[in-house]
């Protein structure tokens, strides 16, 4: 079918081609085995947590909707990154490469890296938040907790 498909749709040469495919266009290069659990297993759990998604066993937990730390496998450049980083405490390579693209990209001139971004979030609202400053009203606890410890009211 797909020999066939191709046969009949292919364009002249030199013609862009433009798939639709069911398949993702790349490969995954790490897998994690995830824990699938029934229904009843999973509605016993979240009675168990008494309905905190906080008290939930990550084990029970199919898709994280709640986590920041990023659920997606990484890609081919990405695990390229990580083998080619200098780790050098300060100073290193792979600081003023991060650097140059980030400022290329947002024309910042501060570029201060974080491992996380609850550590980002608490840089920024500390800097920038004061009392009496109005903050945006937010849904997840930390974000809230970070501005409301600025003494800025939420509304």
């Amino acid at each position: 079918m797909v020999i066939l498909l191709a046969a009949v749709t292919n364009p002249p040469a030199g013609t862009p081609v433009k798939f639709k495919t069911i398949i993702e266009p790349f490969g995954i290069k790490a897998v994690e085995p995830i824990r699938q659990i029934t229904d009843a297993q999973r509605g016993a759990a979240i009675r168990a947590a008494r309905y905190n998604a906080f008290q939930l066993r990550a084990d029970d937990v199919l898709i994280d909707l709640l986590t920041d730390s990023g659920t997606g496998a990484m890609s081919v450049h990405q695990w390229a990154g990580m083998m080619k980083g200098d780790e050098s405490y300060a100073g290193g390579r792979s600081f003023y490469a991060f650097e140059k693209t980030v400022r290329e990209i947002t024309r910042f001139k501060h570029v201060i890296p974080t491992h996380q971004g609850r550590a980002a979030e608490h840089i920024l609202c500390s800097a920038m938040l004061k009392t009496g400053a109005l903050a945006p009203t937010t849904r997840t606890s930390t974000p809230r907790a970070r501005t409301s410890s600025t003494g800025a009211p939420r509304r």
